[in-house]
C-alpha cells in the first residue's frame, strides 16, 4: 500500500467580501459575508473546498482538523470524515466545528475525484444531468425597484422560473408589509413559482395566518415559519398551511435530519453541505429523506453542492442565493451559468468540481 496517494497539507484562506448594498431578512442584517477556503494536497494535485462561516472557522481546521487529515489515504474520504468529528469532540460538533469540517471534506472529495481524473458527479455516479435551480434574494432591505430588477433578471434573462423573497421583516413586526412585498413580487415575475422565506420569524399562530394569506398570491413554497428548533410547531404548522413547508440549512448533525423527519416538520428537506459535514454527511441527509419520500433541497453555495446533488434521485433543486453567487464568481474560475433554470455540472469533463481559487480577484478580499 505504500503506493497509496495521501493527503500531505491542510490550507485555509479566509476572504470577507461586502455585499452589493446592505442585506437582511426576517431576524438578522449582514453587510459582509465570509468565506472560508480549505486546500488539501496530495502530492501535484490540489482539492479546494469551502464553507460561509466566522474567520474562526480557520483556525479550527488548522488546530484541530488538519493534523488528522494530512497523511491519510487521499481516496478514503469517509474516514477522514469520521476521523474529523472524533476530533471535535471536546470542543462540540454543532455550528463552527462542523462548518471546518464541512469545508475540509469538500476538499477531500474534490482532490478524489482530480486524483481519478474524473468530474466529481462522475465519481460519485449521477443520477441526472440537470441540477434545478431557483432564484434566492429579494431582501427586506431592498425598495420596490431593486426588488423588481432582481426578479425580473431571474425569469426574463437566467430563465428561472422559481425565485423567493425574504418576509417576517422585523421579526414579523410588518406583516402588512410582508404582504404588500410578496404581491409586488407576484406582479413581477408573472406565472413562475414563488417562493418565501420567513428564516424563523414568525409566531406559530401569526404563521399560519401569513401561510393562508399568502395562498392567494400562489405561493407554494414556505421557508421556516418559525424556528426550525422547534420541530412540533412546526409540523402543526405544516397541516395548517397549504404551502410546502421548508426547513433543515441549519442542520450541523446527521441525527438532526432524522429528528426533523421523524417529526414530520417538513414536506421538503433543506441542508448546507457546507454546514452539515460536507458532502459525505450531505448525501447521507439526503438518503434519510429518500426513505421517507421526501425531497432534499441544497441550501445555498449553490457551486459547492451542484455535483453532488446532481448524484441524488430526491433533489428538488438548489437555491440560487445572490450572495454567495456573487462571492463564488468573484472568487474562482469555473463557475456555472442557470441558463434554462438548471447547472450541468461536469459538462466541461473538467475533473472534480471544476472550480480553481482566482487568487487575482480573490486577493483584496483576504483577510490576515
Amino acid at each position: 500500500m505504500s503506493d497509496t496517494p495521501v493527503v500531505d497539507r491542510v490550507e485555509t484562506s479566509v476572504f470577507a467580501v461586502p455585499t452589493d448594498v446592505p442585506e437582511a431578512d426576517g431576524t438578522l442584517s449582514w453587510d459582509t459575508t465570509t468565506a472560508v477556503v480549505v486546500t488539501v494536497g496530495c502530492a501535484d494535485l490540489t482539492g479546494l473546498g469551502y464553507t460561509y462561516a466566522p474567520a474562526a472557522t480557520a483556525r479550527v481546521v488548522d488546530g484541530l482538523l488538519a493534523s488528522v487529515v494530512t497523511g491519510s489515504p487521499a481516496l478514503d474520504v469517509p474516514r477522514a470524515n469520521e476521523a474529523m468529528q472524533r476530533a471535535v469532540r471536546n470542543a462540540g460538533l454543532p455550528g463552527i466545528a462542523a462548518q471546518a469540517i464541512s469545508a475540509v471534506d469538500i476538499a477531500l472529495w474534490d482532490c478524489k475525484a482530480r486524483l481519478l481524473g474524473l468530474p466529481l458527479m462522475r465519481l460519485l455516479g449521477a443520477a441526472r444531468d440537470e441540477v434545478p435551480v431557483y432564484g434566492s434574494g429579494g431582501f427586506t432591505t431592498y425598495d420596490d425597484e431593486r426588488q423588481e430588477r432582481q426578479l425580473r433578471g431571474w425569469v426574463e434573462e437566467d430563465d428561472v422560473h422559481r425565485v423567493k423573497i425574504k418576509i417576517a421583516e422585523s421579526w414579523g413586526g410588518r406583516e402588512e408589509h410582508d404582504r404588500q412585498r410578496v404581491a409586488r413580487a407576484r406582479s413581477a415575475i408573472g406565472d413562475s413559482e414563488l417562493y418565501v422565506d420567513a428564516n424563523g420569524g414568525y409566531g406559530a399562530k401569526q404563521a399560519v395566518r401569513v401561510g393562508r394569506a399568502l395562498a392567494d398570491e400562489g405561493v407554494t413554497w414556505f421557508e421556516e415559519p418559525v424556528s426550525s428548533d422547534h420541530l412540533t410547531t412546526l409540523a402543526a404548522i405544516r397541516d395548517q398551511v397549504p404551502q410546502e413547508v421548508a426547513a433543515g440549512e441549519y442542520g450541523y448533525t446527521l441525527p438532526y435530519f432524522e429528528h426533523m423527519l421523524a417529526a414530520g416538520a417538513v414536506d421538503c428537506l433543506q441542508a448546507d453541505i457546507t454546514r452539515c459535514g460536507g458532502i459525505t454527511v450531505w448525501l447521507r441527509a439526503a438518503a434519510l429523506a429518500q426513505a421517507r419520500g421526501i425531497d432534499i433541497s441544497g441550501h445555498c453555495a449553490p457551486h459547492a453542492h451542484a455535483h453532488a446533488a446532481a448524484a441524488l434521485p430526491n433533489l428538488r433543486h438548489l437555491e440560487w442565493f445572490h450572495d454567495h453567487v456573487r462571492i463564488e464568481r468573484i472568487l474562482f474560475d469555473g463557475v456555472l451559468s442557470p441558463d434554462g433554470g438548471t447547472l450541468t455540472p461536469g459538462a466541461d469533463g473538467a475533473p472534480g468540481l471544476g472550480l480553481t481559487l482566482n487568487e487575482k480577484r480573490a486577493r483584496p478580499y483576504r483577510v490576515g
